[in-house]
């Protein structure tokens, strides 16, 4: 089947605007009719017709009140375009009429319906499942929408903007009309209609305005709700504080609805969020559930001026906003906490999931060149790349150049669609600061490489770099340029004493400095006074998203994690240490050999556990061993199951020589936690960031300890497992985590006890389904078979898709099974899932991009099942893409 791919090259501008769109929606039991009145703005000659696009029955089609015989217009029901060829060349009023039926709507794209309510998902092209309409981003117009629908059935009735009416109708039925002043392209339009409660607070602006603040749920979910609504009002405050941005409509609402693609969505006054990112409490989300709520409301309420205010011109821009707004996200998730777990917590997402797909035939521009299926771009590079590149500007500026920076970017383009280019345009005229070659972050794909050298002579240190890029799908390293980026450094002596130097070009006398990139070859000479010895702390705070190459020595490593000033060069020294002893292990494994003891590395992680000063969630960050995914890095021949053996063969040997420290941190970590509840008539375990460090500790050391002595914990776990539930679902996620793989049927018996709990919470469940598809047991893949019909469980939801299927084919003991077995599973459900939900089925197609990096065995059978996906008949686009260019 040819796939059409669309090009950023041939991007034209609209040959027609829709500066205003009123909609009339006529809900009915099974069906919905929906007005659609445009406002045709013609912009070019229109010789080749008015293009529409659409995906929804049409009933009628009417130019300024005169319907159109069918012979006036072409209907491609294919390609989902509408063009009316005689459209005419002066502003005119285009009536659509057309018919959907949300019930049946399984993509979760357009107007669907969950659980009796209706909702709408419309980025990125979500709206012409609705009406026709040209349904691009740079469409923009003002938006006035009217809902009617029964009012016992529907007593909610909600869109964007401020309402401004609302009353009864015939027959029991009543209406409210939305409008929204601030123009919006259709991807930001919502409606929701249904039956939920409400619960509300208001927030005072800067400025002295009352904002109304709405968030919907189903009624036995409210609460679960607060939590949310304060992470809102941490958000717009901290937008004011920061950014000077304050919210611009009277009312701010959110809905959380179960069956939802992707985490949330930004539409302008009213987000819809997977409940999954709205409801909690400490019984029932755990303390990393907590912090993913408050980034998430956060990431969707800073899009109302990162996205909605002004938003991308065309869809290859998506960084634009996203990559935008997740750094700004990321900034306040690190006001909020530490800031160091943050960053390097973002740093361990970013390597473990972007560099594998910087990595893959996935591999793409943070401004991709080209697509198929716009859905299969919202990925990690776009998200969290482009976050590292807007990183990249604050580095290079500083944060009072930065906010020069955006505020010139609003001066210039509220209200417009705009590029990339526009705001690094902005970034650079605000600051005088030439960024001509840092356009290269936007075009060129794959994870630089820094190679880099040092020596000392002479009170001399010279720092040697030299940079690459690998071959990529769309482009090969021969081609690509030298890259434009900020490093970081430090130099520490022998003693792990922080060294004063000083630069040739500038004779001011500094600890740190941030050097600026932008040759295939470059050094840097640094004047050093009385030192014997030097070792340079390179890429602080993860200045640039790059692999760096240092021939440190293990010494030197250690160095590093017991003094840099700098956590995230101290967590890297860390990893490194890691990483060299589990590649150590594999070496011997594939030789037939025991693995060898790590005697520095272990001296180093007792000190790190010696030591009662240090911080408890960077205690547990430190103690956090890379997860296979990154292991992986850009090597070929992989065999993914050997990497698991040696990376447990690691656990293994920590946790036996560690014992008593790993214990004694638990205990007194716990001690710490309890501390301050002592005395109190009852006992609160609820999320704060200083008792989730606490907590983080606990389980970071918890598992270690599980496996020096399995039997005697799993004994200990079952004799007081309700006791430890009690608390929280931080501590019963975390003994349960713990004991997850064990072989014994009380592990068995404890999940039992965990779901009959919780049979009532649908999240939770989720956290069930995962517990059983990450385990690494014997019988795990037949575990996984018998929950897909476990009646909590069902396909056609994603996050429950995500929870079982997702977590098995991140699961690398099982899913790259020797005998293929795991393979099969996934893609037997990738078939299913594209049935009705092309956007999810292509997720789960992405758990197969390491086919041209894996041994040939597991090669061959991963490659006959991605064969036999493409050769389905009526496969989607999105997934057709994926499987396409991972065979490719």
């Amino acid at each position: 089947m040819t796939q059409t791919v669309k090009y950023l090259k041939d991007y034209t501008a609209p040959t027609h605007l829709v500066p205003k769109t009123d909609l009339l929606f006529e809900i009915e039991d099974t069906h919905t009719y929906v007005t659609a009145t445009l406002h045709i703005e013609p912009q070019t000659s229109t010789q080749g017709g008015l293009k529409l696009h659409g995906d929804a029955e049409l009933i009628s089609l009417a130019i300024n009140g005169e319907k159109q015989p069918e012979n006036a217009y072409e209907l491609d029901t294919a390609n989902e375009t509408l063009i009316i060829k005689n459209a005419p060349n002066i502003p005119f009023i285009l009536t659509i009429e057309t018919r959907v039926e949300p019930s049946k709507n399984k993509s979760f794209n357009g107007l669907y319906e969950s659980g009796g309510n209706l909702y709408t998902q419309c980025e990125p092209e979500g709206f012409r499942k609705i009406t026709f309409h040209p349904d691009r981003p740079d469409v923009m117009g003002e938006f006035t929408t009217e809902i009617r629908a029964n009012a016992d059935k529907f007593p909610i009735l909600l869109s964007n903007g401020n309402k401004i009416r609302s009353g009864s109708l015939n027959d029991g039925r009543h209406f409210a009309v939305w409008h929204d002043p601030h123009v919006k392209p259709t991807y930001l339009f919502a409606l929701v209609a249904g039956d939920l409660a409400l619960t509300s607070d208001f927030f005072i602006t800067q400025s002295g305005r009352r904002v109304e603040i709405e968030f919907y749920t189903r009624a036995e979910d409210t609460p679960q709700v607060p939590f949310a609504i304060e992470a809102l009002k941490n958000s717009m405050k901290w937008d004011e504080t920061r950014f000077g941005l304050e919210y611009d409509l009277d009312i701010y609402m959110v809905v959380a609805v179960g069956d939802f693609n992707m985490g949330a969505m930004e539409n302008k006054g009213l987000n819809i969020f997977n409940t999954k990112y709205v409801l909690a409490d400490s019984r029932t989300a755990t303390d990393a559930d907590f912090e993913g709520v408050e980034a998430v409301i956060a990431h969707e309420y800073f899009h109302n001026w990162t996205g909605n205010r002004v938003t991308c011109r065309d869809w290859f821009q998506l960084s634009l906003k996203e990559g935008l707004t997740v750094f700004r996200d990321q900034e306040f998730s690190g006001d909020r906490a530490s800031r160091a777990v943050r960053r390097i917590e973002n740093v361990k997402l970013l390597r473990t999931h972007q560099f594998a797909e910087d990595a893959s035939p996935m591999a793409h521009p943070v401004r991709p060149a080209s697509y198929v299926e716009m859905n299969n771009f919202y990925t990690m590079t776009v998200y969290e790349k482009g976050a590292e590149v807007v990183r990249m500007y604050h580095t290079f500026l500083g944060e009072e150049g930065f906010q020069k920076g955006m505020k010139l970017y609003f001066e210039r383009h509220d209200g417009q669609a705009v590029t990339c280019d526009d705001f690094r345009a902005a970034m650079a005229d605000a600051n005088g600061f030439d960024f001509e070659q840092f356009a290269l972050w936007y075009s060129q794909a794959g994870t630089p490489t820094l190679r880099v050298s040092g020596s000392l002579k002479d009170g001399k240190y010279i720092l040697n770099v030299k940079q690459s890029l690998p071959d990529t799908p769309d482009m090969p390293s021969s081609a690509k340029q030298p890259m434009m980026m900020p490093l970081s450094i430090a130099f520490f002596d022998e003693k792990g004493a922080k060294i004063a130097f000083r630069q040739p070009e500038n004779d001011e006398t500094r600890q740190e400095t941030v050097l600026t990139l932008n040759q295939a070859e470059q050094s840097f000479e640094f004047l050093i006074e009385n030192a014997n010895a030097v070792t340079p702390s390179l890429l602080r705070g993860f200045s640039a998203p790059v692999h760096l190459e240092f021939d440190y020595t293990n010494e030197q490593l250690a160095l590093l994690l017991a003094h840099d000033d700098d956590e995230f060069a101290r967590w890297e020294a860390g990893q490194t240490l890691f990483r060299r002893a589990i590649a150590e292990n594999e070496t011997a494994l594939q030789n037939g050999n025991n693995p060898p003891e790590h005697t520095l590395l272990i001296h180093a992680l007792r000190n790190i556990l010696n030591d009662n000063e240090m911080d408890a969630a960077f205690k547990a960050m430190l103690l956090q061993v890379p997860a296979e995914a990154e292991l992986w890095g850009e090597r070929d021949n992989i065999n993914p199951v050997l990497v698991a053996m040696a990376r447990e063969a690691l656990l293994d040997e920590i946790a036996h020589a560690l014992h008593g420290e790993l214990l004694a941190n638990a205990l007194n970590a716990r001690e710490a936690e309890n501390a301050d509840k002592r005395g109190k008539e009852i006992e609160i375990y609820e999320y704060n960031p200083q008792d989730a460090g606490l907590r983080a500790l606990q389980y970071a050391c918890f598992p270690l300890i599980h496996r020096f002595d399995e039997v005697a914990t799993i004994e200990q776990v079952f004799e007081h497992y309700d006791e430890m539930a009690r608390k929280n679902m931080t501590h019963e996620w975390g003994v349960l985590s713990s004991i997850n793989s064990n072989p014994s049927a009380k592990r068995d018996e404890l999940l039992a006890r965990f779901a009959a709990k919780f049979d009532d919470q649908a999240l939770v469940m989720d956290k069930y389904f995962s517990l059983i598809a990450c385990s690494r047991r014997a019988d795990t893949l037949a575990q996984v078979q018998a929950a897909l019909n476990h009646p909590r469980f069902a396909l056609t939801n994603p996050n429950k898709v995500r929870a079982l299927i997702g977590t098995f084919a991140r699961n690398v003991p099982h899913f790259h099974a020797a005998d293929g077995s795991g393979y099969a599973f996934v893609a037997e459900h990738i078939k299913k899932i594209d049935e009705f939900n092309p956007q999810v089925a292509a997720g789960l197609a992405r758990a197969f991009n390491l086919l041209k990096r894996i041994e040939p065995q597991r090669q061959a059978l991963m490659r006959a099942e991605l064969d036999a996906i493409a050769a389905l008949p009526n496969l989607s686009k999105d997934v057709r893409e994926i499987v396409e260019k991972i065979l490719a």
